[in-house]
Order: structure tokens, then sequence, then C-alpha cells
């Protein structure tokens, strides 16, 4: 077994990458204060050619260097857009036609792993601020919670760790490219 060569990977352009046909997911990250798990959230986002990101509330948009440092430059290629309020951005992507999900531990959640999607369907997911989660407002707008089963004494991700998680999980049951 040998590691390839950063010139055998057959990486697409950013120009590629914005023509070719994207997941239909929508990432939304509601008031994530750190820089890092947004940066790692685009550079996710970018390796499963998610449609776009939704930043919301606090959360930074790029340009800065220190996202920048997690992003690698998925920032330039994912699809992004800034909307104040997070309930606004769900509102619009029910408004639109997307199934709406909060990541979140909630009463009447539904498990990642039993979570079961439709490939005729769009699909947008809030994750929420790195202590306090998604505010109860958003998901009182959502569709539904899903929640990634866990089975330590610590029942708690970091978000760029969740968001990669689900968005794995909605590639492998929604990729048709």
């Amino acid at each position: 077994m040998r590691k390839l060569k950063i010139t055998e990977l057959n990486r697409i352009t950013t120009e590629e990458f914005k023509a070719v046909e994207k997941l239909p997911l929508v990432i939304v990250l509601d008031d994530i204060r750190s820089l890092h798990n947004i940066g790692s959230v685009f550079r996710t986002s970018d390796a499963f050619r998610i449609e776009s990101i939704y930043l919301c509330g606090i959360t930074a948009t790029p340009p800065h260097p220190d996202m920048h440092k997690t992003a690698l430059g998925a920032e330039f290629s994912v699809d992004w857009s800034y909307v104040n309020n997070t309930v606004d951005a769900v509102n619009n992507l029910k408004n639109k036609g997307y199934i709406v999900y909060s990541i979140e531990q909630a009463e009447g959640s539904t498990m990642l792993d039993h979570l079961e999607l439709d490939r005729t369907k769009k699909y947008a997911v809030v994750f929420g601020n790195e202590v306090k989660g998604v505010n109860q407002e958003v998901i009182n707008h959502c569709d539904g919670c899903i929640e990634i089963p866990q089975y330590g004494t610590k029942h708690s991700l970091n978000v760029s760790v969740t968001a990669g998680i689900v968005i794995w999980d909605f590639f492998k049951q929604l990729i048709t490219f």
C-alpha cells in the first residue's frame, strides 16, 4: 500500500466545484462562536459538495485568517450567506421547500441511525452554539430534531465533529452523483 501524492487525488478546481451537482443539503450555523469550528464546517461541506451554508447570528463570515486555517480555501468554494436571525433563515428554507432539522438532544428527536431520507427532497440542518446548542425558538420552527446516539459519560460532541458525522450520514443517503 502506498500513500497517494496530492497530484494523484484528482481534485476539482473551485470553478469546477461551483458548476458540479451538489448534495441537496444546506447547513445552518446558529451562533457558532469558534472560527475554527466554522472553518471546519466549510471544509467538510466542500468535501461532500454541500449546496450552501447559512451563517447566522454571531457566526463570523469569511474572510478571516483564523477561519481559513481550518477551511483551507473551502470558504471560497462553498456558497454561503449571512442571515442575522436564524429563525428567518429556517423559515426562508422551509418556504423554498426544504425539510429543516435541528441537530439537538430533544424530546421526540430522531436518532441519526434511524433517520431515513428521501432522495427526492431537499434538506437543511441547523447546528447550534458550542455551549447552548440550538436556540429553542429555532427548534420550534424546524420540522424536527435529529440526535446522534452517544453511549459514554459525555453526551455532547464538538459542533464541527457533529457536523462531520451528520453531513456524512446525509451524504450516504442522498448521493446521486
